[in-house]
């Protein structure tokens, strides 16, 4: 039987020495074995002689059905389609699609953990939105924060309305921007905003929008600029390509977006999320296809299409779901090498 040598897969066998090296060209195909959706290859390590199939340490291992199933229940999922509308349509099981955007949460989590590096944010806007996990009596607010010129989505906060998950909101934001820039930052009239930005922030700008309203009707709007003086403020608004005034209406779109996309976030629904960990697992897929997988209309240029994280510079492509599932595998692979060489340098001094 011929043998090809599969010169990009590495060995997943974390005690192999080409799985540690990091050294692709050792595995060839090692025949087919049967599944329900039909024969997969199997491969074969020359180093450690170990066998598996290509779904090995990816979402896809032992699904028992065709992968193309799997991406699209985590397309409806971001469709704003239920689990149980998803099981009935897809003829699958409830705990079955349960499960699967569980695991398909836990991919999108660590690709966007990976993908976030060091943006030029100079505006910024946050927001927060309220819904009920449970009952009624425990409101859960989702805190999210939005770059303006790329409309980048770069971190969510699910819990409550907090001074520490406000804090945990802009601390990870402030991870991903250039400490030497000093953004614009705009919020609602939210009590921990200013304190929360002052801590996280070296140096900022920040502006709130006071909405008062009365029988649901929109009768005031106050703009105050709370860091910074008028001019610089104004300044920042002149060298802004989107807005010409104090706003949040970026992150007030980003917001319908998420409702609209998120099953859990439909008013007068009996959908809504039982426990936050599971909100918070489908906001991870949800942000993830919003940055990567999904052009945006703003970022339309004749006839590219971007989605925010081209525009970001984090990626050059518009990825697909079966792309950021499969890259949990490769990242895997170096998180364990990172461990192992982590480990290696801490004993060095131990054996001098």
């Amino acid at each position: 039987m011929f043998r090809g040598i599969c010169k990009n897969m590495i060995c997943p066998n974390a005690e192999c020495p080409c799985h540690t090296d990091n050294k692709p060209g050792k595995v060839v195909t090692h025949g087919f074995y049967n599944s329900r959706a039909g024969k997969r290859r199997r491969y074969r390590c020359f180093i450690c002689g170990k066998t598996f199939c290509s779904t090995k340490n990816t979402p896809y291992y032992r699904l028992q059905h065709r992968r193309s199933k799997f991406d699209e229940v985590a397309a409806l999922s971001v469709e704003g389609v239920n689990k149980s509308a998803i099981s009935r349509v897809k003829g699958i099981a409830w705990n079955t699609v349960h499960h699967w955007l569980e695991k398909a949460a836990e991919s999108c989590g660590k690709f966007n953990c990976n993908k976030s590096k060091v943006m030029d944010i100079r505006e910024l806007q946050a927001d927060e939105i309220r819904t009920i996990t449970g009952g009624k009596k425990t409101p859960v607010w989702i805190f999210a924060a939005m770059d303006i010129w790329s409309r980048y989505w770069p971190a969510t906060v699910v819990g409550t309305r907090s001074f520490e998950n406000t804090k945990k909101l802009f601390r990870a934001v402030s991870k991903q921007t250039n400490p030497q820039n000093v953004p614009l930052i705009m919020t609602d009239g939210f009590e921990f905003y200013k304190s929360a930005s002052r801590r996280c922030f070296a140096k900022c700008l920040y502006a709130q929008v006071i909405k008062t309203r009365r029988k649901d009707r929109i009768i005031k709007v106050e703009k105050r600029m709370i860091i910074g003086s008028k001019n610089q403020i104004e300044k920042a608004l002149q060298e802004s390509d989107d807005s010409t005034t104090i706003n949040t209406s970026f992150i007030e779109r980003l917001n319908l977006t998420i409702r609209q996309s998120t099953a859990y976030l439909t008013r007068r629904t009996t959908c809504f999320s039982r426990f936050p960990e599971y909100l918070g697992n489908q906001l991870e897929i949800l942000r993830g296809h919003y940055n990567f997988l999904r052009p945006h209309r703003a970022l339309k240029f004749g006839n590219e299409k971007r989605t925010p994280a081209m525009q970001a510079g984090l990626s050059n492509q518009r990825y697909s779901f079966r792309e950021v599932f499969t890259f949990c595998y490769i990242l895997k692979i170096l998180c364990e090498i990172k461990m192992k060489m982590e480990s290696e340098l801490q004993a060095l001094p131990n054996a001098a």
